[in-house]
């Protein structure tokens, strides 16, 4: 009996212990992580004659600091789209996510910087070190948001932080099979803030996951 309670005391601590890392779902969650912007402020870029971009204001306030990094981004580099970048977005929040969820982040690795790779890596470590394996299902993007755009016109680093709302079903279970948390018959929804970076004008076209917040 005693042996029975101390396991129950370690996979509760297991829970608790990885519950703080992915969005605001309550489950095995990927870890919080910051993004290192050492560049000086987004600089003041002037509105592009003829008004407002409608690919820049249709996601953005055409007066924010947001809009005139994203049109010093399409200034440098013309083919770039706001609206093809957050179609882009979508599909990589559902791949980077589901690939985290099944513990393999290979597929996914040339879309996540250095530090996300290892701290993703490092919660999927320790859940199969304690014998947990999530298994989980994308219903679907319930809502997607740009929420602020930074750019170095030094380095010409991009940044770009949305905001998703997701919802998914999953279940996490014990080295016996046993399921601890979750039900694959409920949908949980799931909110998300992840910046994605890259240099713009530069050969390599793929956006980099950077940071990540609920």
């Amino acid at each position: 009996m005693f042996q029975i309670i101390v396991l129950a005391g370690i996979l509760l601590f297991l829970v608790l212990k990885l519950r703080s890392v992915l969005g605001t779902r309550e489950g095995y969650e990927k870890p919080r992580v910051e993004w290192d912007a050492s560049g000086p402020e987004s600089p003041r870029f002037e509105v592009i004659e003829g008004g407002p971009d409608a690919d820049i204001a249709d996601h953005v306030s055409s007066d924010s600091k947001a809009a005139k990094a994203l049109a010093a981004m399409k200034a440098l580099e013309p083919d770039f789209s706001v609206t093809e970048f957050l179609q882009g977005a979508r599909g990589a929040y559902e791949m980077i996510l589901m690939a985290f969820e099944s513990g393999n982040l290979e597929s996914v690795m040339p879309f996540l910087s250095k530090d996300v790779y290892e701290a993703f890596a490092s919660v999927i470590d320790r859940r199969e070190e304690s014998g947990i394996s999530v298994e989980a299902t994308f219903v679907g993007l319930r809502e997607m948001e740009l929420k602020d755009a930074h750019f170095d016109p030094d380095t010409r680093e991009a940044e770009i932080t949305v905001k998703f709302v997701s919802e998914l079903s999953y279940v996490v279970r014990n080295r016996e099979g046993e399921i601890i948390e979750g039900n694959p018959n409920e949908i949980k929804r799931q909110k998300d803030v992840w910046t994605f970076a890259r240099i713009m004008g530069a050969d390599d076209p793929n956006w980099k996951l950077v940071a990540t917040d609920a």
